[in-house]
């Protein structure tokens, strides 16, 4: 745990960040409910606007269900920022739907696209995000446009 006060080190979040990353690569190969619980405390939200948010277990079922979706997701941490309790990621996330995305079904093509996640750290682990991704982008990469 860090002095009240102080900002956290790059490494340190890295370390922290890295399971629910983990967990969001080829999600169906992992126990996704076990990597969010190394990462985060047991009241984590996950926020998608300022009012809709999921708790973990709902986000791990949402990590599972596009795991599904796309069997071979890779979400990488593209770059990290570090500022007293809170840690920015710019993510990257690509793959091939195999079954229906966002309502699109399968065409064979893949996608590349970003998401911003704001997380803030408590006694060492995460308590919240605010995220962010193109999915727009995506729909439009997998559509052939």
């Amino acid at each position: 745990m860090k002095p009240e006060g102080t900002t956290l080190t790059k490494e340190q979040a890295r370390a922290i960040v890295a399971p629910l990353y983990d967990a969001l690569n080829e999600p169906t190969k992992k126990d996704v409910s076990a990597l969010l619980a190394q990462a985060t405390n047991s009241d984590y939200r996950s926020c998608s606007t300022l009012t809709d948010c999921l708790d973990r277990e709902a986000l791990a079922k949402v990590f599972k269900a596009l795991g599904k979706m796309v069997p071979n997701l890779s979400w990488k941490i593209h770059d990290l920022w570090v500022t007293e309790d809170r840690i920015v990621v710019l993510g990257e996330a690509s793959g091939m739907p195999v079954e229906t995305f966002f309502g699109l079904d399968p065409t064979g093509r893949s996608f590349t696209t970003i998401s911003l996640d704001v997380f803030t750290v408590k006694n060492g682990k995460l308590s919240s995000a605010y995220h962010v991704e193109n999915w727009a982008g995506a729909i439009a990469q997998v559509r052939g446009e």
